[in-house]
This record gives C-alpha cells, sequence and structure tokens, in this order.
C-alpha cells in the first residue's frame, strides 16, 4: 500500500484527537486535568478503558501468540482474561471503597496516611519505574510497525518517528489531562474494536468460511483451539489454577494498584458509578481477548493454506521468528489497501489509548505525591504542571529511544519484566495496610521494596532446581507481594 495513503490517514486520526483535545479543554485547572471535575459518565470510562487495558501490545501479541508453541500458545490466554474478572470484582469491593471514602487523587496518598511519608514517595517511584519502562516498551513496538510499514519508505529515520509520535501525544494531552483521556480513549476504542472485527470478517471470507458451523468446526480442528489445561499440574505454566489466580492478581495490581488505571475510575460522579465501570469493564474484556484469540487462529490458518512464513529477525547472528509481526505483516502486504488502513487505525488507537494516559497518570503522580498540588490552585502550579509534562514525554522519548538502541529483542524484554517487577512491593504494601493493624518501621520500606523483587527474581531462576521441575510464570507476581508482606510484618513495630 501507498505509504503517503498510510501517513495520511494517521495524520486525519491525530487531527480528529486534536480536536476532541480542543474541545474538552476549555477552562482547565488542576483539578480538571487530575480528576476530570469528578464528572466522568461511567460508562464512557469503562469503554474507554478497554483499549487502555489492551494497549498496542495486545493488539500486536495476542494473536501472534496463539500459534508461536510456547506459554499461552492457542487459546490458554483466556485463562488468564477469567481472572481478570475476578480481579476486577475485588477491585470494585475492596479497594475503590477506600480510594473514594479518602477522597483520593493519587491512590498513593493512602500509603502515607497508613504507614507515613517514606512509604508514600516509595509507592509512587515504583508506579513511575514501572510506568516509563511499560509505557515506552508499548509504544516502542508500535513505533516500529510505523517505521518498518510506513516511514522508511519515506525515508524518515526511526527517532523523527519516535519524536514526532510522542510530540502529537503530548498535543493533545498537555492541557485536558484525564478529561481530554476519557474521551479520547473513548474514540480510541472503538477504533481498534472496529479495526479487529474488520479484521475477523476478512479473514472469514478470504478462508471461505461463509456459513457459522464451518467456522466453528474449522475452529476446533485448527489444532489452535486448546483453552483449559489441567492435565500437568502445577508444574506446567499453562496450569489453569495457576494462569487464573495470576490474572486475578495481574488485575489487582496493574488495575488497581496502578495510578493510571486508577485516575479514570476516579473522575466518575459516586463511587458506585465508578464500581458498575469496573464490573462492566471486567466482563467486556472476556469477548474482547476472546475475538483477538479468533483472529490470530485465522492468521496462521490463512498463513498455513497460503504457504506465508512466521516473520523473523536476526539478531546477533540468530534468526528468530516475530510472532508479533504477523499481524502486521497480513494486514498490510497480503490484503486489499482498505484492510491496511483499518489495521493502521486500530494499532495507533491502541497503542495511545495507554501511552496517553501513562504520560498523564506520570504528571498527576509527580504533581501531588511529590509536590502536593491536589492542596490548592495557582497558577504558578499549572506552570509547573505543564513543565512537568513535557519532561515526562521528553523520558518516555529517551526511554523508547533508548530501547531502538540497544536493538535486542532479549535485553528489552528482559527491561518490561523487571518493570513488572515493581509492581510487587505495592501489592505487599496495600495488602498488609489493609489486612493487618501493624504499623512498620517506614524508613525501612524503600529497603524492602528493593529487596522483595530481587529474592524473587533469585526464586524463579532457582524454581527448577528447588521444587523439583516447578517452572513459574505470571505468579511471579503473587510471590513478589507475598515476599514484600513477609519483609514488613518482620519489620512491624513490636509494640504497636
Amino acid at each position: 500500500m501507498n505509504s503517503f495513503t498510510l501517513l495520511a490517514i494517521v495524520a486525519g486520526y491525530f487531527g480528529i484527537l486534536l480536536l476532541l483535545s480542543y474541545t474538552t479543554a476549555k477552562n482547565t485547572n488542576n483539578d480538571t486535568f487530575f480528576r476530570a471535575n469528578k464528572q466522568s459518565p461511567w460508562y464512557l470510562v469503562a469503554f474507554g478503558m478497554i483499549g487502555a487495558s489492551l494497549s498496542g501490545v495486545t493488539f500486536l501479541s495476542i494473536p501472534g501468540v496463539v500459534g508461536s508453541g510456547g506459554t499461552n500458545s492457542n487459546l490458554a490466554y483466556m485463562q488468564i482474561v477469567f481472572g481478570y474478572v475476578f480481579g476486577y470484582i475485588v477491585i470494585a469491593n475492596i479497594l475503590l471503597p477506600l480510594y473514594y471514602k479518602l477522597n483520593l487523587t493519587s491512590i498513593y496518598t493512602y500509603l502515607e496516611q497508613r504507614f507515613g511519608s517514606t512509604s508514600h514517595k516509595t509507592g509512587a517511584v515504583l508506579f513511575m519505574v514501572s510506568k516509563i519502562i511499560g509505557a515506552a516498551f508499548r509504544l516502542f513496538l508500535v513505533v516500529i510497525v510505523l517505521q518498518n510499514f510506513i516511514m522508511e519508505d519515506l525515508g524518515v529515520p526511526f527517532y523523527i518517528t519516535a519524536v514526532a509520535t510522542l510530540m502529537l501525544i503530548w498535543l493533545y494531552t498537555f492541557r485536558g489531562g484525564i478529561k481530554t483521556i476519557v474521551w479520547t480513549d473513548t474514540l480510541q476504542t472503538a477504533s481498534m474494536l472496529l479495526s479487529l472485527v474488520f479484521s475477523v470478517i476478512i479473514l472469514t471470507n478470504a478462508l471461505e468460511l461463509d456459513s457459522w458451523s464451518k467456522f466453528v468446526s474449522t475452529i476446533e480442528e485448527s489444532g489452535y483451539a486448546k483453552m483449559f489445561y489441567f492435565d500437568n499440574g502445577w508444574g506446567d505454566a499453562n496450569f489453569f489454577w495457576k494462569q487464573f489466580f495470576s490474572g486475578m492478581f495481574i488485575t489487582i495490581v496493574m488495575t488497581g494498584l496502578d495510578q493510571d488505571m486508577m485516575q479514570k475510575n476516579l473522575t466518575c460522579k459516586t463511587l458506585k458509578d465508578s464500581q458498575k465501570n469496573m464490573y462492566t469493564l471486567g466482563f467486556a474484556l472476556v469477548p474482547v481477548n476472546f475475538i483477538f484469540l479468533l483472529l490470530g487462529i485465522l492468521l496462521f490458518l490463512y498463513m498455513g493454506k497460503f504457504g506465508i512464513p512466521v516473520p523473523t529477525e536476526e539478531l546477533a547472528g540468530v534468526v528468530k521468528p516475530r510472532y508479533d509481526l504477523v499481524y502486521p505483516t497480513i494486514a498490510l502486504k497480503h490484503f486489499s489497501p482498505a484492510v491496511g488502513i483499518v489495521f493502521i487505525i486500530g494499532v495507533v488507537a491502541a497503542a495511545f489509548s495507554s501511552a496517553d494516559s501513562a504520560l498523564t497518570s506520570l504528571t498527576t503522580s509527580y504533581s501531588v505525591d511529590f509536590l502536593n498540588m491536589d492542596k490548592k490552585e495557582n497558577k504558578d502550579f499549572t506552570i509547573k504542571r505543564n513543565f512537568i509534562h513535557v519532561a515526562f514525554s521528553i523520558i518516555l522519548l529517551i526511554t523508547l529511544l533508548g530501547f531502538w538502541i540497544i536493538n535486542d529483542e532479549s535485553v528489552i524484554n528482559s527491561l518490561f519484566k523487571a518493570a513488572g517487577y515493581t509492581y510487587g512491593p505495592l501489592l505487599g504494601l496495600f495488602s498488609f495496610g489493609l489486612f493487618t493493624k501493624y504499623q512498620i518501621r517506614d524508613k525501612l520500606v524503600p529497603f524492602i521494596a528493593i529487596l522483595s523483587p530481587i529474592l524473587t527474581y533469585l526464586f524463579s531462576k532457582y524454581s527448577k532446581e528447588l521444587l523439583w521441575g516447578y517452572e513459574v510464570g505470571f505468579e511471579l507476581l503473587i510471590i513478589n507481594g507475598l515476599l514484600t508482606f513477609v519483609l514488613l510484618m518482620l519489620s512491624r513495630k513490636k509494640n504497636e
């Protein structure tokens, strides 16, 4: 497809986002930027959060993982998704009532009220480190797609693509903040879901699955349709209960203890509205993720039928398959221009719905957790907030370009996984605060937040030797949180 056409589509899409930003960012102040004046309709928040929860990684990777033959291949990923639902129920009934009762802007303010200033700052820093690396990684994957399939043909270097992308995100978020995000996420989720459904329809027609019975039987006979894994017990990375509880705790931590995701919820008028949002989101993600996996099966069936190989990449002299490039390769190189346009809109929407809210939440966390900007309103604070927003945009850009310079998939994935380790201490801190009445030695919390991930890493590295072949998977988060909880218990003030 003509690269100029695709670039024009992306530019037009950004134009709509900027128009939404201009419309929603009138007469804004810090309360508008941080909490949207608590006037967001819950159904808009719920719908927009579907896109933010999935992100560009899901859009690219989940269809590809179906045929990878590794962990979560076939339909095994649905075991984690079922766990998500129960995680959202926990958030709605335990965490949201706490946040609304305390009228929080940043959820990490709770740690100061419960334990002290050091715990508060530690929680905020853990979030920032995780979010900067995670958001940069997710955006990096999408910028690679834009670069490889559009900008490279136009002679535009990667760093220009990266700079332009982040500049555009900054442009439509810096004034309206979370109020703008609620509305732009709604547009981006709609774009992503339309792209997903359209892709499934096109592939179904290309494979001549012209009846429902033929469609179902083809999926069942594809060899990719296994969903539940009960046979091999806890040692299997795909074991159902292992995946289910991992999905549950991933949701509790990466949604319920994440300022990015919770900031949207806290813009709802009442606790009841916010709970409606959580329930709706949790159940909506089940069919959405299932359709992504169906898309993956159809992609691999299409590749098998027409002899299309899995895309590869050579790193350090070793050729490795790139399953995350299966979807863009088929959409942009083997289908009509209309499919390519729909795919580009979908992948851009999925990426930016997570990147824009990440940038806004980072600005909010630093402004509130370190500068107390939610306490009062003045022009100096608005100027400082805008400066912080620019600073985090630059930090995200530097991190993204760092991934590009490294250019080693294994190293980049290791950095992404390392960022995930920082959510474990948050799980331990909030759990200890909610389920015990002990006070802790506040000054020790930063050391515990460092020691717990190190112990978790060592456990995962040597678990096979120590536990008769036990393979650690997504439950790493649970182990990390449990270790943090134990260390906090050991450091508690004995006389209280």
